[in-house]
């Protein structure tokens, strides 16, 4: 066993103590004591003062000796300096604040982002805003999600536009019908093409379904689902579909089953467009369902900001 200079003193002060204690004891019975070695003619008493005064000088001049030992750390002794709150440094493990990842060095790409049904929201995201559990929300909504995608396509190098509209807000404000959203969005949508040649356009929504039917377990992770959505009755259909076909693909690759089928919508009761018509680099995902979280959301979002980087490219 290894002791330091501090250890040493320690225990010299506790001999002194053990002894001063022995001392105190032994007076009460000196009388006794002298009687016997005046008894034996005095010589055991010389012994006696002898053997005491030798060990009274070591435990005294002890200390004086211990002073001019080197003071080492011996190797077994951790020395901890402070750290800073938030850095814990373990060998070569470093753990940092967690920052905003910097985009990537720019391509070239761009994209636009838009939400025409911009109150739609998740439950598990509206309970934790207020409390509420809600499936329309007028901030806790859709329009968040976009401004993550969009951090994550300059991540991966896309310079990304969200629309500046509140479609769900503007038809409340002027009373119009929820099925016309597509209407109300169209316009604002034609403007952002005429000024700028976006990659890719992409109108983000949330599915009605419940978190069994949209959320992927992979890997001890999970994902919340994506649908595409096309609409048939337009001349561009098959160029949407042609380009959600090469982003489904990539979406596979990076995450088996994160996908669900292509939902193709024509005829009597659907809009039939969902915009597409306007360009055919525009493409309408639902992303997760009502009952998805936050995490399961960032995590799908991460995922298609890396498909649409690589069908870009």
């Amino acid at each position: 066993m290894i002791y330091n200079k501090k250890e040493f003193k320690d225990a010299v002060i506790t001999i002194q103590l053990v002894m001063e204690q022995l001392l105190i004891i032994k007076k009460t019975s000196i009388s006794d004591s002298v009687l016997h070695i005046l008894a034996d003619g005095g010589m055991p008493m010389k012994k006696s003062l002898k053997v005491w005064g030798a060990l009274i000088f070591f435990l005294f001049i002890f200390p004086v000796i211990l002073e001019q030992i080197p003071s080492e750390t011996p190797e077994e002794v951790a020395v901890v300096a402070p750290l800073n709150n938030r850095q814990l440094v373990y060998a070569t493990n470093l753990i940092e604040p967690e920052a905003e990842p910097e985009p990537q060095i720019q391509t070239g790409m761009r994209a636009l982002l838009f939400a025409t049904h911009s109150h739609e929201a998740f439950e598990p995201i509206t309970q934790q805003h207020d409390g509420k559990i809600a499936v329309s929300h007028p901030e806790a909504n859709i329009m968040k999600l976009n401004e993550t995608i969009k951090s994550q396509l300059e991540f991966n190098g896309i310079s990304t536009e969200i629309l500046d509209v509140d479609t769900s807000s503007v038809m409340i404000q002027k009373g119009i019908p929820y099925h016309k959203s597509y209407d109300v969005i169209r316009p604002y949508v034609q403007k952002a093409l005429k000024e700028v040649d976006y990659d890719i356009i992409v109108d983000i929504h949330r599915d009605y379904l419940k978190a069994d039917r949209t959320t992927l377990t992979y890997e001890g992770e999970k994902y919340a689902k994506i649908v595409f959505v096309i609409g048939g009755e337009h001349s561009n259909f098959k160029l949407n579909k042609e380009l959600v076909d090469r982003l489904t693909a990539e979406l596979e690759k990076i995450v088996p089953g994160i996908t669900r089928p292509l939902v193709f919508k024509a005829g009597h009761g659907v809009d039939g467009k969902y915009n597409q018509d306007l360009d055919p680099r525009l493409v309408l995902i639902e992303m997760g369902g009502i009952g998805n979280n936050e995490a399961e959301l960032n995590r799908t979002s991460a995922v298609l900001a890396k498909a649409v980087s690589k069908v870009l490219q």
